[in-house]
């Protein structure tokens, strides 16, 4: 870093947290390498039982597994991820979604160019009319009412985050959940900490777990649970709810 506190060469870590993608993780892998950064990838894996992880290690990826055997475990799973990241010297650490169909070189690209002068640098994008439903009917609603501040960002859940070390390093400072509320949790407490965060818009995403839940978003009730307790106990913590549960306004 200069003088100035701005990364000039940063040394750029990508993290795939990873469960059964090994119809997808060559690719995103492969397509992350050919960033103009040169970014090391992580890969993160929550004990896959299909080829997941020799596919990644193939492509050129380092592969770990997560801390603990549980599902869900993304929170875990980036935490694992943070840890070894940072271990490394990275500048800038950037988490993909590894089921991603049409991830290109220029998201990573862009999201990286917003942390150049931001702390936080998040993907937005546009989907299916059916996807995004715990965002549409719990996280944004939520969010509006007890942290309006954050209403404005597209896509509180996005799964493409990037941010600067000292950042991520704080953060962890702060024990992040384990489960599922971990990207709404990451927002929360980034701008509660006085960070700057941006949102990048990155085209049109297309992604395998869609298909799982496309039919029956009902499938999405843990995700939705986990999201919606954690919101929750940000605004307990934050004084956004009172002592009866009701609502400050």
């Amino acid at each position: 870093m200069d003088m100035n506190n701005e990364i000039s060469v940063p040394k750029v870590i990508v993290i795939f947290p990873t469960k059964n993608v090994q119809d997808t993780i060559e690719r995103v892998i492969l397509t992350a390498k050919k960033s103009k950064y040169n970014p090391n990838i992580i890969v993160v894996d929550a004990f896959s039982s299909d080829k997941t992880g020799d596919l990644a290690l193939n492509a050129g990826a380092k592969v770990i597994e997560q801390d603990a055997k549980a599902f869900p475990a993304k929170g875990n799973a980036m935490k694992t991820g943070l840890n070894e990241a940072l271990s490394t010297g990275a500048d800038i650490i950037l988490f993909l979604d590894a089921d991603i169909k049409n991830l290109t070189t220029e998201w990573i690209d862009r999201l990286v160019d917003g942390c150049i002068n931001c702390d936080m640098a998040r993907g937005y994008y546009e989907r299916h009319p059916r996807n995004g439903a715990v965002t549409k009917l719990i996280a944004k609603p939520m969010l509006h009412i007890l942290f309006p501040e954050l209403s404005h960002f597209e896509q509180p859940l996005s799964g493409e985050v990037c941010a600067r070390k000292e950042v991520w390093k704080r953060l962890l400072e702060k024990n992040p959940p384990d489960g599922w509320g971990i990207d709404v949790w990451f927002l929360i407490e980034t701008i509660m900490s006085g960070y700057q965060i941006k949102e990048v818009f990155l085209g049109h995403k297309e992604h395998t777990s869609f298909e799982d839940y496309s039919e029956d978003v009902g499938k999405l009730a843990k995700m939705a649970e986990q999201v919606e307790f954690t919101i929750i106990n940000e605004a307990l913590k934050y004084g956004r709810i009172d002592s009866s549960m009701g609502v400050k306004i």
